[in-house]
């Protein structure tokens, strides 16, 4: 079985067509069809089925391409250990958070596209947890609380929040002082969440109510601007609103306790040089990126 044709078919799988998958390789449409009928002659099996739209996986195929993902990441791991130095090449997978990572998280991905030309970086954005075993990833960002998994996680940032309003909210409805008070105040949410806030050394868990949702931070706290009620948001989502004036910050004598962002992998995946780069440029973004530190709350007040 030629290694040649494992490969092409994983890119064919990946970018659902022929066509795409022989721009990806550089190579004419005809040769890629060509390593796929000797594969499928190989296999004794049909992988594709071809539409008008593309191409499909079959049965077969969707089980044959989960092996042939780790093969690919076999080789790619070879390459990467005889060439321990210099620009990184191959493919990177990484799932992303939607809740700012256009905005924030992916200008480091471009940064280490420029700086590795050889290296494909292909990006997922969206706030669910994906699997990244069976969905082929090499590695993810995630923010808030880790669950306990098998997957291997490096910190490569704080993240903070704060509860906020509108001065017109707050000098319409007033502001809660105390966890406690939240009920009598219209909250944003994403659904029907809980918020912690620290009351001292204890974590006191709050359950709001209201009447406006959204799936969206940045959503949430433009409602919030528009003084629709309060929200507890990520600092880098709010800090431009507090800087201008259009969010204050509230009930600061309780702030929410931080939570982390990670890098996270699966265990014995061999594309742990590129997540190591990765993982160093986060460390980096959130070390100089003053929207993910602590913002002066009290002297906003």
């Amino acid at each position: 079985m030629d290694i040649e044709d494992i490969l092409t078919f994983v890119e064919v799988a990946e970018a659902e067509g022929v066509s795409a998958a022989a721009r990806r390789l550089g190579v004419s449409k005809s040769i890629v069809s060509r390593r796929l009928l000797r594969l499928e002659e190989e296999l004794g099996a049909q992988l594709l089925a071809r539409t008008t739209r593309g191409a499909a996986l079959t049965e077969a195929g969707a089980i044959f391409r989960e092996h042939a993902g780790r093969i690919g990441a076999e080789i790619e791991a070879a390459k990467e250990t005889l060439r321990p130095a210099g620009d990184l090449r191959g493919r990177l997978r990484v799932a992303m958070p939607l809740t700012f990572g256009p905005t924030h998280f992916a200008p480091v991905l471009a940064d280490m596209a420029r700086r590795h030309p050889q290296l494909h970086v292909h990006a997922a954005y969206s706030d669910r947890f994906v699997d990244l075993v069976a969905e082929g990833f090499d590695c993810a960002v995630r923010v808030g609380y880790l669950p306990d998994s098998e997957l291997l996680a490096r910190r490569v940032g704080p993240i903070y929040g704060t509860l906020v309003a509108s001065p017109d909210y707050i000098k319409a409805h007033g502001a809660p002082r105390k966890p406690g008070e939240i009920a009598a105040h219209q909250a944003l949410m994403q659904g029907t969440e809980a918020w912690q806030f620290m009351d001292g050394n204890e974590i006191v868990t709050i359950k709001p109510q209201g009447r406006f949702k959204a799936d969206s931070a940045a959503a949430l706290a433009a409602a919030a601007a528009a003084g629709l009620g309060i929200a507890w948001l990520p600092n880098c989502i709010v800090y431009d609103y507090v800087a201008d004036g259009a969010l204050v910050p509230i009930m600061t004598d309780h702030p929410p306790p931080s939570a982390g962002a990670y890098v996270v992998r699966p265990p014995g995946r061999h594309s742990e040089r590129k997540v190591q780069v990765l993982a160093d440029l986060m460390t980096d973004l959130f070390a100089k990126d003053p929207h993910f530190g602590a913002i002066d709350l009290a002297a906003r007040q």
